[in-house]
């Protein structure tokens, strides 16, 4: 009887995957951006605006001092050699793990804020367009160490609480980690002046916080604990059709 039940609990995951590759190849720019503008607080990406780098002013590790992103412009005016940097295009790509996603930091904006960081206990929350969603991804990133994150999905008929796990954004995600996927993967790192200290391995990953297909969604609030410098970057909802 185990066994069945297992084997009829893998069949319905393949087939909920199945289900999810074929929304995004078959109806691309179906996702919705969240509008997260009010939340953003930092700037980790330098840019290269107006023919100059505009160094980050609020990174991604060390509480935010220690080290940040470039965008690929940045890093060639800055000579890097086979730089692994982030796309100029701040919109990534879906793949069959998660949908297209944009993020918030652009080349023609050298001075805006980019992400929301949280430094040691903090939360932050947004409203959602009224929907049901069969997928709602967050763009994260945490450093000195993993940050665990308590995600409330509020619906029209109640509130549902769940605890998530984000791994240090230096690890490689476990393959059967369901919940996690790669927005950008394998990025170098600069420190305040625009020098390299790492070429690579850093990662800006999704976490599917899977909202209930069945339920309109209306708020997502996230806590996060003591441990961990985190960035949330963006917020990426897929409608149920």
């Amino acid at each position: 009887m185990q066994a069945r039940m297992k084997f009829k609990t893998i069949l319905l995951t393949v087939f909920y995957l199945l289900m999810v590759f074929r929304v995004y190849s078959q109806q691309p720019g179906r996702e919705i951006q969240i509008n997260i503008d009010t939340l953003l607080n930092a700037r980790p990406v330098t840019t290269f605006t107006h023919g100059k780098l505009i160094t980050w002013s609020k990174g991604i590790d060390g509480d935010g001092q220690g080290d940040g992103y470039l965008t690929m412009a940045a890093a060639l005016f800055n000579k890097d050699k086979d730089p692994h940097a982030l796309p100029d295009h701040s919109v990534i790509e879906a793949t069959p793990e998660h949908p297209s996603i944009t993020l918030h930091y652009k080349n023609s904006e050298g001075a805006g804020y980019q992400a929301r960081f949280v430094s040691g206990r903090g939360n932050f929350e947004f409203d959602v367009p009224p929907k049901k969603y069969m997928g709602m991804y967050l763009s994260l990133t945490s450093a000195e160490g993993g940050s665990q994150l308590q995600i409330e999905l509020t619906y029209n008929d109640g509130v549902v609480v769940k605890n998530c796990w984000l791994p240090d954004y230096y690890n490689d995600i476990i393959a059967r980690d369901t919940s996690l996927s790669y927005v950008v993967h394998d990025l170098g790192k600069w420190d305040n002046k625009n020098n390299m200290t790492e070429p690579n391995h850093h990662n800006i990953d999704a976490l599917h916080i899977y909202p209930d297909p069945r339920r309109i969604l209306l708020h997502v609030k996230v806590k996060k604990s003591n441990a961990g410098y985190l960035l949330f970057w963006a917020a990426t909802g897929v409608p149920v059709k």
